[in-house]
């Protein structure tokens, strides 16, 4: 699950990019400083660690783990595909809409038509989304793995990794996504293709992560930070772009999160800070009701899980308001829609025994609102987010990575 692997707003925790090692090297302006009370949760947990704090240990050795085997995978490339893209170059990402099948009742099944929550398994065949989710996922626990550590070993592979998809010229990706969820018979390329990058708004925080590595080379990060400004510029004025802006479910949600997460990584503070407060009504006004709902959602063959993916974008908004100045987290729109409400609508349904009133045709992951319930917790400095998260089976929290980026305070035992 993307949610679960990505990491957390390293601007909104305070873990910021180190100064530069060169001269030559132009860093963008800096965002503000961060508040509390993020701004040292990952320290936190680091030093608690370093004590010999116990209860952090399940998480910390599941992070190892899965660190080990982010050390020997990949590396990842669209030049990786067989197939070609329409544009004739293989640098271009391709993908299919995962809910897509053949027509049984057309020659050679064309066009496709839509099954709504059935995930066709041609998606996975030589298709570009499952070597993008597989490098982000990567990338973030590389990071984290070396932020807690400060073994180099991590940091080596993660910044490898990132120069073979991004950097260098033989493999790099196209900062575009004219090729995102392609429809056999219909389009090859889609607006809602862009909700397969919202995994940016971890990754560029990952860079955060290794900025004082000696691996992260000046060029590097010039590099990067080149092709997130070309990416972003792309995302605002093609068409495909404009597409997804207008989508009114967590399409848009997740298209906010992340020009506002790479304006920030481009120096753009007026861009994001525009972005964000346009959110206030955009998004949560336009789609969360008084009572918590999020109609949009609530449509779909697996509604408590697309509210909850919703509802992580706005989290994420929230958070890189703070770097800006714009509150989304206590906002409450004219009709009484918020961030907390929606949180307060779904959260009861961490615990297996209440049943979803909603459709949810496929079963949704047990750890589906851990991340949710910890952030709430430490956000809102409400107990009874922690005490749904003991509703949930012991072991799924415990090894959550939720329990390194949220930790609870010092004083306040687990």
């Amino acid at each position: 699950m993307l949610l679960r692997l990505a990491a957390l707003v390293l601007l909104c925790l305070g873990v910021a990019p180190s100064a530069p090692r060169l001269a030559s090297r132009v860093a963008p302006p800096a965002p503000p400083a961060p508040p509390a009370p993020l701004r040292d949760a990952l320290a936190r947990a680091k030093r608690r660690l370093a004590s010999g704090d116990s209860s952090l240990r399940p998480a910390y050795d599941r992070l190892v783990r899965e660190a080990a085997a982010a050390l020997v995978a990949g590396p990842f490339s669209v030049m990786d595909k067989q197939r070609t893209p329409p544009s004739g170059d293989k640098h271009d990402y391709v993908s299919m809409g995962p809910y897509w099948w053949p027509d049984s009742t057309k020659p050679g099944g064309l066009p496709y038509v839509r099954r709504d929550g059935e995930r066709n398994p041609e998606i996975r065949r030589d298709y570009d989304a499952s070597r993008w989710g597989a490098l982000s996922s990567a990338v973030g626990t590389l990071a984290l793995a070396y932020y807690f550590s400060d073994d180099e070993k991590y940091a080596e592979r993660a910044a490898r990794l990132l120069r073979v998809w991004f950097l260098d010229p033989g493999t790099r990706m196209n900062p575009n996504l004219r090729y995102g969820q392609r429809i056999p018979g219909i389009a090859e390329g889609r607006g809602a293709g862009i909700i397969e990058t919202r995994s940016l708004v971890g990754l560029v925080d990952a860079i955060g992560m290794l900025e004082r590595s000696p691996a992260w080379t000046d060029t590097a990060a010039g590099g990067m930070r080149s092709w997130m400004s070309a990416y972003l510029q792309w995302l605002r004025t093609s068409e495909i772009g404009k597409e997804e802006r207008s989508a009114r479910n967590n399409h848009g949600t997740w298209y906010d999160a992340q020009v506002a997460a790479l304006a920030l990584f481009t120096g753009d503070t007026a861009l994001a800070r525009a972005t964000l407060e346009a959110s206030k009504t955009k998004r949560i006004g336009s789609q969360v009701m008084p009572d918590g709902r999020q109609p949009f959602e609530l449509v779909r063959t697996r509604s408590l899980a697309y509210s909850a993916m919703n509802l992580e974008g706005l989290c994420r908004l929230a958070e890189l308001g703070r770097q800006v100045g714009v509150d989304l987290w206590s906002y409450q729109s004219p009709d009484g829609g918020s961030i907390r409400n929606a949180l307060d609508y779904v959260a009861p349904y961490a615990a297996a025994a209440t049943r979803w009133p909603g459709q949810e045709i496929t079963p949704i992951e047990p750890d589906w609102a851990v991340l949710l319930l910890a952030r709430a917790r430490l956000t809102y400095g409400e107990p009874r987010y922690g005490a749904l998260l003991r509703e949930i089976p012991g072991d799924v929290v415990l090894s959550h990575r939720a329990r390194l980026l949220y930790p609870d305070s010092d004083t306040t035992p687990e």
